[in-house]
């Protein structure tokens, strides 16, 4: 069975490891086995640099084992940003080889997100001054043309996968 490493913002949630339990679950109901990084698993007594550490390598070790990746890419802490974290693992995921599926709830543009006045030039520039991309993605570039990407839910992440790995016919 492959597994799949569930990489997203949810360990986060405060509800971090019910919802872990549902990813793997939802997994597991189409023939994958999922990975779900628990943050809250680090030993006891551990200073918050050394937990840190600790959460670091468990994760890589994950993303190691994992025949494939699925990330939560809905923006995290502003608009048309996933977790810089998520993000990391992806681009970890990317270089080791592994096929890699992401999933985000919004379809519209970078550029339809991001909060930009129109300079002389006509460049899209946002509120500290830079210029805002804009090739038709949903995504930075560097995320967009190096995933799978869903858009919408976990769930129709793991469907499209399973979909794939059964040669298109959808479970």
């Amino acid at each position: 069975m492959l597994s799949i490493y569930l990489a997203g913002f949810d360990v986060f949630r405060k509800d971090a490891l019910a919802h872990g339990q549902r990813l793997r679950q939802l997994c597991a109901d189409h023939g994958f086995t999922g990975l779900y990084p628990l943050d809250k698993t680090a030993p006891e007594g551990l200073s918050g640099p050394e937990t840190a550490r600790w959460i670091y390598e468990a994760n890589i070790a994950l993303l190691r084992r994992a025949d494939m990746v699925m990330a939560n890419l809905d923006d995290f802490r502003g608009p048309g940003e996933p977790d810089s974290g998520t993000v990391f693992e992806v681009g970890y995921a990317v270089a080791l080889g592994k096929p890699v599926w992401g999933y985000a709830s919004e379809s519209s543009t970078l550029r339809e997100r991001v909060t930009a006045s129109v300079d002389a030039d006509g460049d899209a520039i946002d509120a500290r001054g830079y210029v805002v991309e804009d090739f038709g993605l949903s995504k930075n570039l560097m995320i967009a043309c190096s995933v799978t990407l869903v858009h919408g839910t976990a769930e129709d992440c793991v469907k499209a996968m399973a979909a794939q790995r059964d040669g298109g016919v959808r479970a």
